[in-house]
């Protein structure tokens, strides 16, 4: 039911509103069909009915009241009557008749008529700026799903038509913004149809661009230049980069994407104007978005944690590059694409740097600090905290190095036992970036381990720096970034490194006892032999119960290792000699040390205080 007052002034189905003449909803088939002077006259008389009533300057009804919100039925008769006087205008022009009457009076109709239409575009663009969001205009899935639904719907769809309903499926807010899309559609083609696109585009312009604009600078996106992003402390920086990179996520999820669909379909009649429309829209937020990275990227910043800040932009347009393609296709927002680009370039080489910057700062890492008992170095933790965190982005990272040239093994010390794995089958660049930053962690502990007195710790701190390295490859992403033979290859020097601490460290205890443990001994000589072995075994027991081994399945190997060794050799010799040196007594004066003891003093070895060695326990190393 129609609404007593201003409603009631509206056409209704039972009142015909083109009495006595042509109706708008009747087909003109052509512009060059002929048309008899009466019915010339009649199209004219029945626009001119509806064009008066919405007359501004001449209806204070008109004035004040918005004909696509009193009747959308009506709404589309006063169309429908501006598409015939347009068509009737041609008729007339192409049979040159330019000086007739009824020309000029179609001419000043149709610009009432189009002053109309440019206050209707004008207010459905204002008052549903809310409905016509991004992110309203942007939940529709496609562009081309958008044209399709609403191209389905149809205003003479049902008889007693006042206001078409939204199918079921789609919520009440995308009805809305459904609705205003298909009328924004309907005044523009009838504006650019009628020679007036400049004026409907204008006006979409200046409303759309704020609307962008204003999205933009919500975002936290403005321009920054270089010297000020000098200035700024990192804590400063890094807060922007997050803000940046939730602003990425928005523009291209809903910003950028809502307002390509709503200005395809609102002028999909006329692809230059679409173009032109979006371009002059977009283009300078855009650009303001993907500039960020690149003036971020041009400031030499000194920390090398600065570089995952880098990667996660790099990352973020990366993955949005088809939309990017997408969104921005126009040529003449080419400037837009082209930004990008330039960011993810420049990106990319500061990036390298920065990988080259890490590995400089493990080159040139002076401290001679010793580890306590040949625990993890603190180095060792923040390089592979480093180097897990890069591994994260290993696709990303490949495409950053995949031109960059191979890294020249030469400028690093001539350790053989770090060589590189092999050159007969070149590794991705990738992984031989990954590879060699790890040798040059490798290469600075091999000098490191020096400063220790005692040779046994200092394999052993070489052994427990390695596993730790293994360790973490194992339990991050960089096990898929470094080949299987690489990992099995250092996975044994952890072996050899072990090896040659137990031969340092308990040698001289194996020495002790005698080739073969079950051979005929003097009395002097077997208690010569206990006494050697007690001794050696509490020397190297003190040295030792200092040391650490963090990683349990390598300190159960090596213990296991000496115990095999040690144990079943002196048990072996205890059994074939304690009866040589006489009776209980003489045993308990001469054999400090029975087989069992041996057996309890090596499983409390690597277990003290593993908290103590520079931060090495699983705790604060994970």
């Amino acid at each position: 039911m129609p609404r007593k007052g201003m409603r009631s002034l509206c056409f209704s189905p039972e009142t015909p509103l083109f009495q006595g003449s042509v109706s708008p909803s009747s087909s003109i088939t052509s512009p060059a069909s002929g048309f008899s002077e009466s019915m010339i006259e009649q199209i004219i008389d029945t626009a001119a009915i509806i064009v008066a009533k919405w007359d501004g300057e001449t209806s204070p009804y008109a004035k004040v009241t918005s004909m696509f919100y009193e009747s959308k039925r009506e709404a589309m008769y006063f169309i429908r009557s501006v598409n015939d006087l347009r068509k009737i205008m041609h008729f007339l022009v192409s049979g040159q008749d330019s000086g007739s009457e009824n020309l000029i009076r179609a001419q000043r109709l149709m610009q009432i008529a189009m002053k109309r239409l440019q206050k209707e575009f004008y207010q459905i663009l204002s008052m549903n700026r809310a409905h016509l969001d991004p992110e309203s205009v942007s939940t529709r899935s496609s562009r081309t799903s958008t044209q399709s639904s609403l191209s389905d719907y149809d205003y003479d769809a049902s008889p007693d038509y006042e206001i078409c309903s939204a199918k079921e499926s789609i919520s009440e807010v995308e009805e809305v913004s459904f609705m205003a899309m298909s009328d924004l559609k309907s005044i523009a083609d009838c504006m650019i149809g009628s020679g007036y696109a400049k004026e409907c585009v204008q006006i979409y312009n200046i409303i759309r661009k704020s609307i962008i604009n204003e999205g933009i600078y919500k975002l936290g996106i403005e321009k920054v230049s270089s010297s000020k992003i000098k200035k700024m402390e990192w804590d400063v920086l890094n807060l922007k980069i997050k803000d940046w990179l939730e602003a990425m996520k928005i523009s291209m999820r809903t910003l950028f994407t809502g307002e390509r669909i709503l200005c395809d379909f609102v002028f999909s009649s006329s692809d230059s104007i679409r173009e032109s429309c979006f371009s002059e829209i977009t283009r300078e937020g855009a650009v303001l978005l993907f500039e960020f990275p690149e003036v971020v990227a041009k400031v030499k910043k000194s920390s090398p944690e600065r570089i995952f800040r880098l990667l996660g932009m790099y990352t973020a347009i990366s993955d949005n590059w088809p939309e990017i393609e997408t969104i921005f296709s126009f040529e003449s927002i080419s400037a837009v694409r082209s930004q990008a680009l330039n960011s993810m370039a420049r990106l990319s080489e500061s990036v390298r740097l920065l990988l080259l910057d890490f590995e400089s700062m493990i080159q040139k890492d002076s401290s001679k600090t010793i580890v306590p008992g040949g625990g993890i170095h603190p180095l060792t933790i923040y390089s592979m905290n480093y180097l897990t965190a890069l591994a994260h982005y290993g696709n990303i990272l490949t495409d950053i190095i995949s031109d960059w040239p191979p890294p020249a093994i030469s400028s690093l010390p001539e350790i053989s036992f770090y060589s590189p794995v092999s050159n007969e089958s070149p590794a991705a660049p990738i992984s031989d970036r990954i590879s060699r930053l790890i040798l040059v962690l490798l290469c600075k502990l091999d000098s490191k381990a020096k400063y220790y007195k005692d040779v046994a710790v200092s394999y052993l701190f070489l052994a427990n720096n390695l596993q730790y390295v293994i360790s973490r490859i194992h339990k991050s992403n960089l096990h898929s970034l470094l080949s299987k033979e690489w990992i099995t290859k250092h996975e044994v020097k952890v072996n050899r490194l072990a090896t040659s601490y137990e031969r340092f460290a308990w040698g001289n205890v194996l020495a002790s006892l005698p080739a073969n443990p079950t051979a005929p001994m003097k009395p002097a000589e077997a208690k010569e032999c206990f006494r050697k072995f007690s001794i050696s075994f509490e020397d190297a027991y003190w040295k030792q119960i200092s040391c650490v081994v963090p990683n349990s399945m390598l300190r159960d190997q090596i213990k296991v290792s000496i115990g095999r060794k040690l144990v079943a050799v002196y048990q072996n010799f205890f059994d074939s000699h304690k009866s040589t040196i006489g009776d209980e007594k003489s045993i308990t004066l001469f054999v400090r040390f029975y087989p069992e003891d041996v057996g309890n003093y090596l499983s409390d070895l690597f277990i003290r205080t593993l908290t103590s060695s520079g931060g090495s326990s699983p705790s604060s190393s994970s």
